[in-house]
């Protein structure tokens, strides 16, 4: 049913986006397992009209903040306004108020700024003036950050943030044929009208209770957990992924065996999936920024860590 839903949402994104299979893919693992996405790419590459048309054809509400270094937290959470009507103060939260929320360039926020987002990221709830209040679900950030960008007005995010986001996709330049298509696709004004709903919030709430029985067995735990201590011991990495990143990358790999049509997770599942959950996790010692890269780093982890042999049969022969 899951895989159903998938290819519906790729059809009706691919209206609009073309060649972007793979990052849709992952999209739906992070909505299936309420996970959040950091996007690194450089500007124009269709971060913002992915995001709509995925909050589109979810059914689900959308909101688009621009970080600035002048943003500030309550212009992410809300606050209380006064109402001179009812001589009363009425509670208006921000763009957090939504089911997809795009936080375009949000390393030029402030650390202050930047960390409001850490509540409602983590716990599904915002703060204002002392009380608690949760957010409609599901919920979903997508971040972006340009990898490219000046350090002049930016401001890095710290590693507790990092690790609030589930995934981190590089969505890099289209090729060549797919920049061609997306010559005809844009030749029209209104092409975000061509999308159409094919899923409801309540769907997904099904296909996310869906992925609480994928079954997982304890070898594949067992390889989740090499791969995460092996980042807290290598030569080139000065902080490790930490057990949040292990949780992360069990459930990343659920949804990776939900969306192949399976009912339990394989290793190679794990494998596919690690370098989107683990690159962003580990900082490098100054000798490994010199010789290598946390993207190399992840890879030569992979390729170090032994496969379980019952399992070691490719994705795409499963």
């Amino acid at each position: 049913m899951a895989l159903t839903y998938l290819n519906d949402l790729k059809k009706e994104i691919g209206k609009v986006i073309v060649g972007q299979e793979e990052v849709i893919d992952l999209i739906f693992i992070s909505i299936v397992q309420k996970g959040h996405i950091l996007f690194e790419s450089v500007p124009g590459t269709g971060k913002t009209v992915l995001s709509k048309s995925v909050s589109k054809v979810m059914g689900g509400t959308f909101s688009r903040v621009q970080f600035t270094p002048d943003v500030l937290p309550t212009d992410i959470t809300g606050m209380n306004i006064y109402n001179p009507k009812t001589k009363e103060f009425e509670l208006q939260l921000g763009p957090v108020k939504t089911n997809i929320l795009l936080a375009d360039e949000i390393n030029r926020a402030t650390p202050r700024t930047q960390s409001a987002l850490l509540e409602v990221m983590e716990e599904g709830q915002v703060t204002v003036d002392g009380k608690t209040y949760p957010i409609e679900e599901p919920f979903i950030v997508l971040a972006t950050q340009n990898p490219i960008e000046s350090k002049q007005g930016t401001f890095d995010l710290p590693e507790a943030q990092m690790d609030r986001f589930f995934l981190k996709i590089d969505l890099g330049y289209p090729s060549f044929e797919n920049e061609r298509l997306m010559l005809d696709l844009h030749r029209s004004n209104h092409i975000q009208e061509s999308v159409s709903q094919v899923l409801t919030l309540e769907t997904i709430k099904e296909i996310q209770n869906m992925a609480e029985k994928i079954e997982i067995n304890d070898t594949v735990k067992d390889y989740i957990i090499n791969l995460v201590h092996h980042t807290r011991r290598h030569e080139h990495i000065e902080l490790g992924a930490s057990p949040r990143a292990t949780i992360a990358l069990m459930r990343a790999g659920i949804g990776t065996a939900l969306i192949n049509g399976r009912d339990y997770v394989t290793p190679d599942d794990v494998k596919y999936i690690a370098p989107y959950v683990l690159s962003h996790r580990i900082v490098l010692n100054i000798e490994g920024m010199t010789v290598t890269n946390n993207d190399e780093v992840i890879d030569s982890i992979l390729n170090k860590t032994e496969v379980p042999v019952e399992y070691g049969v490719s994705r795409d022969e499963v």
